[in-house]
Parts: structure tokens; C-alpha cells; sequence
């Protein structure tokens, strides 16, 4: 496996630390949430069909799983400044299993939707975490790519967690999905158990509420920090808004069955995957600004092309899938710089930066979602979802150009 050089050894005089993360490791916890917020996606008629709920209440295990992690983020990477990266994420590993197991077997729509929230918010640490430890290790442009690698890693996981759910769903039933995604925590925890080492060799001292406020109000100070997170918010909006439309899309206007849904939602991904991998090459040599620019251009492309099809009467699978490939791919080029630029405005609380700039990246995505699924509520058309997805692009993009006048 490629082991990760480290910086950790000059911070504050300190030894260095003596387990490094691999990529592969780093890759392995950051997929985990991914891959839980849409392996359940095909799978949410059945479970409106199991428990007799509404459309909107059902929706609510998706919508409340993003607001889970939004939240949780806040206190996970405060967390880690204080008590270290290892044992937060051991045991937010250790809540993600136990959660799981119990959603397979509960009994009700709410009792789910509340094992949903622990298991989101259990599962964000590996997101936070694996952030924090890369600019742990390294400078910023050098942050961006190496996110930029480990989110190309972890993109596999949305691009098969919905053919997973599809085909256990049609094989089973959607129990089935969260037995698989105890197994898969339980793999992680393995894995970070005995590869993952201690990276945070200057620890707070303390923490508090009052800390908290204190950490969040500098980086809420910082107009580096509001803008990156911004950008970073924003475009993560153009993909959650698809998320929270396109079951009902392909549900209603084309008629896909889960597992057909899942193959084609594969696209997206690749074209996540495809932007992260371009980050990784290029983000350290061209520069965080323009690596955003050039993403938002295309998002806000992508969009458009997709809208222009479906008002022009091409209501087909490639007219909903094919474009958002496209903005997979610019997702792709921006997020890794976004949260790279979040993260290193105040490299000493490096944890609570990640968590507050992930919690409003998610939270974002949460409400959109959930403005997303209302808009369409009844359509007969996709256009609502696109309007949501146009004003979130061309806000990131205004937002990009900012960060190149105004950021350094």
C-alpha cells in the first residue's frame, strides 16, 4: 500500500508520529458515509410500501441522515483537536456497526429514520477525520491534491452504493442494505484499528462550549473560510438537489427499476471519480482558484444542458444522467480545493475548521435535498429540480470568481 510522508514531525518540536495512514486506509473510512447517504436511495419505495408512511416521511431518512452528519461534524473535529484523529474515528466507527444493525431490524418508520441519524452522524467521522490527518501531514496545495486522491477513492463508493441497494433490494428485501453496511463498518474499523496512527501531535488543551464558540467565531471572521465553504457548499447543493429529484424522475417520468437506477447513477460517479483523479494531477500545479473556476464553469454547463433537454421534450434516462456525469466531473475539480482552502485558514484547529466547514456543507445539501423533493412533489416534469440545481450552480460559480479576486 502507498504510504503517506509526513510533516508531523516538525510540528512543535514533537516526535513523529509512530503509525503513518495509508491512502487506501484513508480511502477505506472516507467511503463509508458516502456510500450509506445512497445505498438506501432505490430502495425507499419498498420502505414507504413496508411501513405504510407518506412519500415526505420516507424522504425524511434521507434528508435527516444529511442533517445527522451536518451536525455531528461540528463536534466530531473539535473532538479530535482535543483527544486526538485515533479515537474519535474508532468510535465513531464502533456507533456507525452498532447503528446499522439495530435500523435492519426496527420495528417502525421513525424508529429507522432515528437509527438513520445515529448512523449518519457515526459515520461522518470518516469524512472529518480523513481531511483533518491529510492537513495534518501537509501544506495546502499539497492538501488539495491529496484529497484530491483519497476523493477519487471514496467516489467509488456512491458510484456502486445504489446499484448495491437496487440489487439487494430486489434479491431480498431493504434490510438487507443496512446488514451490508454493518458488515462494510465493521471492515473499517478493522482496517483504522491497525492502520491508522495517531497524526495530532499538538492537542487543545481543553474543550469546551466556550472553546467552540471561540474556534468557530475566527473562522466565521476569516473571509477565506466563508468563501471556501461557500464554493464548497454550494456545488456539493447542484448534487444533493439531484439527489433528493432523480428517484422521483426516474421513478415517475421514466419508469426505471432500482437496479436500473443504480447502473446508470454509476455515470455520475465515474465522473466524480474522473474530477477527483484530475485534482490530484493538476490541483498542486495549477493552483486551488483556477481548479474551482474551471469546476463551476462546468457544473453550471451541465445544468443547462440538462434543462435545455428535458424542455425540448428528450425525457430519457441519458437526458437525466449523461449531463450530471459532466457534473460529476466538476464537482470533482472543486470540492478538493474548497475544503483544502476551508481547512488551512488556522492550521492549529485544523478539526474544528473541517467539521464546521463539512457541517455547513452537508447541512446545505440537507435542505436542498429536502427543497428539491418538495419542488417536484406532484410534477410532471424534471423542471423543478433543475431551477433548484441552476441557482445553486451559477451561485458557486459567482463565488469562485470571488475566491480568485479575493483569496490568497
Amino acid at each position: 500500500m502507498i504510504a503517506m510522508s509526513s510533516r508531523a514531525s516538525t510540528l512543535n518540536g514533537q516526535a513523529r508520529s509512530p503509525r503513518q495512514p495509508t491512502l487506501l486506509a484513508l480511502i477505506a473510512v472516507s467511503m463509508l458515509s458516502p456510500f450509506a447517504t445512497t445505498v438506501i436511495v432505490p430502495a425507499m419505495p419498498a420502505i414507504q410500501a413496508d411501513y405504510g408512511a407518506d412519500y415526505g416521511t420516507v424522504q425524511l431518512v434521507l434528508s435527516f441522515f444529511l442533517a445527522s452528519i451536518a451536525v455531528a461534524q461540528i463536534i466530531i473535529g473539535p473532538l479530535s483537536d482535543r483527544f486526538g484523529r485515533r479515537p474519535v474515528l474508532l468510535a465513531g466507527l464502533g456507533i456507525f456497526v452498532a447503528s446499522s444493525i439495530s435500523a435492519a431490524m426496527a420495528p417502525t418508520i421513525e424508529s429507522l429514520i432515528a437509527f438513520r441519524v445515529l448512523q449518519g452522524a457515526s459515520g461522518s467521522a470518516g469524512i472529518v477525520l480523513g481531511r483533518a490527518i491529510i492537513r495534518d501531514l501537509f501544506e495546502r496545495r499539497k492538501a488539495a491534491s491529496m484529497i484530491g486522491y483519497v476523493t477519487m477513492g471514496f467516489a467509488v463508493a456512491p458510484m456502486l452504493a445504489p446499484l448495491t441497494g437496487g440489487i439487494l433490494q430486489e434479491a431480498f428485501d431493504w434490510t438487507a442494505i443496512f446488514w451490508f453496511m454493518a458488515g462494510f463498518g465493521a471492515v473499517c474499523l478493522v482496517i483504522a484499528w491497525l492502520d491508522i496512527g495517531e497524526t495530532n501531535l499538538a492537542r487543545s488543551e481543553r474543550i469546551d462550549f466556550a472553546t467552540l464558540l471561540n474556534n468557530f467565531r475566527e473562522l466565521i471572521r476569516s473571509s477565506n473560510f466563508l468563501l471556501f465553504t461557500a464554493c464548497a457548499s454550494l456545488t456539493s447543493a447542484v448534487f444533493f438537489s439531484y439527489l433528493g429529484g432523480a428517484p422521483y424522475i426516474s421513478d415517475r417520468l421514466l419508469g426505471l427499476s432500482p437496479t436500473s437506477y443504480g447502473l446508470w447513477f454509476m455515470l455520475i460517479s465515474g465522473g466524480y471519480a474522473t474530477g477527483n483523479f484530475m485534482s490530484g494531477r493538476y490541483a498542486e500545479r495549477i493552483g486551488v482558484a483556477w481548479m474551482i473556476i474551471v469546476g463551476s464553469l462546468l457544473n453550471v454547463i451541465a445544468v443547462a444542458v440538462m434543462a435545455g433537454l428535458f424542455a425540448s421534450g428528450f425525457v430519457t434516462p441519458a437526458s437525466l444522467f449523461l449531463p450530471m456525469c459532466a457534473a460529476g466531473i466538476g464537482n470533482g475539480l472543486v470540492l478538493p480545493s474548497a475544503i483544502a482552502g476551508a481547512i488551512s485558514v488556522r492550521p492549529e484547529i485544523v478539526g474544528a475548521a473541517s467539521g464546521l466547514a463539512g457541517s455547513v456543507q452537508v447541512g446545505s445539501g440537507a435542505a436542498i435535498s429536502a427543497i428539491a423533493g418538495i419542488a417536484l412533489a406532484g410534477s410532471e416534469t424534471g423542471m423543478p429540480l433543475f431551477w433548484v440545481m441552476t441557482v445553486s450552480a451559477l451561485l458557486a460559480l459567482g463565488t469562485a470568481f470571488a475566491i480568485r479576486a479575493y483569496c490568497r
